[in-house]
């Protein structure tokens, strides 16, 4: 079967759009309509769909995870991201299900607070204030923020509580309620 040489194109085009990275339906559309027509793009992303290349809530859980894993930020972040990104609201909230922003804070706050340490020099305030800066910048609520940094400020400068709580604090998030009024908006 002989297939459109444009189609063709197309097809190769949005292999090589998916080889960097995965990405969601809407930001393959948008870069194949920039070269081809609207019916062309339509059946390339039919095809992609069908052979399972693109699915907006595969992606979604991906790129959950890896804000999870790698570049920490809040849910409100991700899902705000996620939108950017043309995913649609129902999906995004489906990928974001079960979300810890206090264990994400705490992953987050860690990275920092290891740099921070040497240099904190046992100056409490600079310390916390720079944690909760880094925070509020990936769209943590500041008394999740303020907690969390007082928290990484107790285990830099416990030695009982460092030694004790070690292994359990990669995989348990501060002791914190979902946040209220200053909770980021979505």
């Amino acid at each position: 079967m002989h297939e459109d040489p444009e189609f063709v194109r197309a097809r190769e085009a949005a292999l090589r759009f998916l080889a960097y990275r995965p990405r969601s339906e809407a930001e393959v559309r948008r870069r194949l309509r920039e070269r081809f027509p609207t019916p062309v793009v339509d059946e390339v992303i039919r095809r992609l769909r069908k052979q399972r290349l693109l699915d907006d809530a595969a992606f979604a859980s991906q790129w959950r995870r890896s804000r999870e894993q790698h570049r920490p930020k809040a849910q409100g972040m991700v899902r705000q991201e996620l939108r950017r990104m043309g995913v649609s609201p129902e999906v995004a909230d489906g990928a974001l299900e079960g979300f810890d922003d206090a264990a994400t804070a705490y992953r987050a706050g860690q990275r920092v607070a290891r740099r921070l340490a040497a240099r904190a020099d046992g100056q409490d305030s600079d310390f916390r204030q720079r944690i909760v800066a880094h925070l509020r910048r990936r769209g943590f609520g500041y008394t999740l923020a303020s907690q969390t940094a007082a928290r990484l400020w107790e285990e830099l400068t416990d030695p009982l509580h460092r030694d004790k709580d070690a292994e359990e604090n990669e995989q348990q998030a501060p002791d914190v309620k979902a946040e209220g009024p200053d909770r980021p908006a979505d």
